[in-house]
């Protein structure tokens, strides 16, 4: 719609900028068939009908001025030396070729329309004072005239080329703008992406050693399994509740719940899941003082990953999880497990109580991997690698600077 309202806006500016030029043409034909009339008793057939005429096919051609921008006003300035009535016309064939700029296109018009003037007297001889001071008067306000139209083309030009430039820097902007909004709304679906995988990752993982218990424990006290049950049961229910958040805030509704951040506070009731789970889990913490937000929710996703990674990888396993730092200094996080009483890598749930191989978790390939992007956005470092004893260990140490003011 609005690219139809400026191509209806351009058509009615040429419609009044011929109008405008015919309106210039009129009184200088009607004055010269005054002065014919009252000089020499009739005006003659080409003043009556060749001169309008002329003046009219120089207005039509005028129409097609920017699509043969030269071409066009020299055939019109050279056509007005024919007809008083298409001065108008000449004046606005130097005008617009003016608007281009260009020197070497402008002179040959302005010298077309100055020496066709002169010529035009030829063809209407009216009396005119002795002495050739006349035709110098004359020809110095066609000179003039030419200025002026050049001057207006020039500025109209300059006026266009601003126009343009602006326009075009407008779109610039908003085509930056518009691609900057998609990284940022790209790097967010990829943040919402990660933390999906972080968190169903661990649910999921959870929720198949519990499965594996069932599976291989048939000895498993009725209480007991009741618990295990119970932890699929919510297990999945969270996870699922997970989940729909993170889809919806894919799909950006904007009904949708803020998906629920990892924090400091919460690697607590993460190690408390993962224990009701079945998992072997200690937790040490000498941790002074509440660590900044961004290394407390990094801290959670490192602890999370290893207690994942045990689950899938050493089910039965003795886990350790330490943490520990001060403000000032460093945040430090340690995941050791190790096999208990003896029991591989390969041990199933419960090892060390005959217990059968383990329900393999799924497998994400990119955890690890995400992790070490993810601390070292972070300002740490990421370290993991087997221990001797057939076990794994994961450490991470993520910078805890001392807030302003703060002793």
């Amino acid at each position: 719609m609005n690219t139809n309202f400026a191509a209806h806006a351009v058509r009615w500016r040429q419609v009044w900028t011929l109008v405008a030029a015919a309106a210039v043409g009129v009184p200088v034909w009607l004055g010269t068939g005054v002065l014919m009339h009252a000089q020499q008793g009739e005006t003659g057939l080409w003043f009556r009908v060749g001169d309008p005429l002329t003046a009219l096919c120089c207005l039509v051609a005028l129409r097609w001025r920017r699509r043969f921008p030269r071409a066009v006003p020299t055939v019109v300035a050279l056509a007005a030396s024919a007809s008083t009535a298409a001065l108008g016309a000449a004046l606005l064939a130097v005008a617009s070729v003016a608007t281009r700029r260009r020197t070497a296109e402008t002179v040959p018009v302005v010298l077309a329309f100055v020496v066709g003037a002169q010529a035009s007297v030829a063809l209407y001889p009216l009396g005119t004072p002795e002495g050739g001071w006349w035709l110098t008067v004359g020809l110095v306000t066609h000179v003039l005239a030419a200025g002026v139209a050049v001057a207006t083309g020039v500025a109209v030009g300059a006026r266009r080329s601003e126009t343009r430039s602006l326009r075009e820097r407008a779109e610039s902007v908003e085509r930056e703008q518009r691609a900057l909004a998609a990284e940022a709304e790209a790097r967010e679906r990829n943040r919402i992406a990660r933390e999906m995988h972080d968190v169903l990752a661990h649910r999921i993982s959870l929720i198949a050693v519990q499965a594996g218990v069932l599976d291989h424990r048939t000895d498993l006290p009725a209480e007991d399994s009741r618990v295990l049950i119970r932890g699929i049961v919510d297990g999945s229910r969270q996870a699922l509740e997970e989940l729909r958040d993170v889809l919806g805030a894919l799909r950006a509704d904007p009904e949708r719940r803020e998906v629920r951040q990892a924090s400091f506070e919460g690697v607590g009731e993460l190690v408390a899941g993962a224990r009701s789970a079945g998992l072997d889990v200690t937790f040490g913490s000498s941790v002074s003082g509440t660590p900044p937000e961004d290394a407390g929710r990094t801290c959670y996703r490192v602890v999370q990953e290893g207690l994942t990674n045990a689950a899938k990888h050493a089910p039965g396993a003795r886990i350790d999880v330490t943490v520990e730092g001060e403000a000032g200094g460093t945040l430090s996080v340690r995941v050791h497990n190790s096999p208990a009483d003896g029991a591989g890598r390969d041990a199933g749930p419960g090892a060390g109580q005959g217990v059968g191989p383990a329900v393999p978790a799924p497998e994400s390939g990119f955890g690890l991997r995400g992790l070490a992007e993810r601390v070292s956005l972070a300002g740490g470092r990421l370290d993991h690698h087997a221990t001797p004893t057939g076990g794994h260990l994961l450490t991470a140490r993520l910078p805890w600077p001392r807030r302003p003011g703060s002793e």
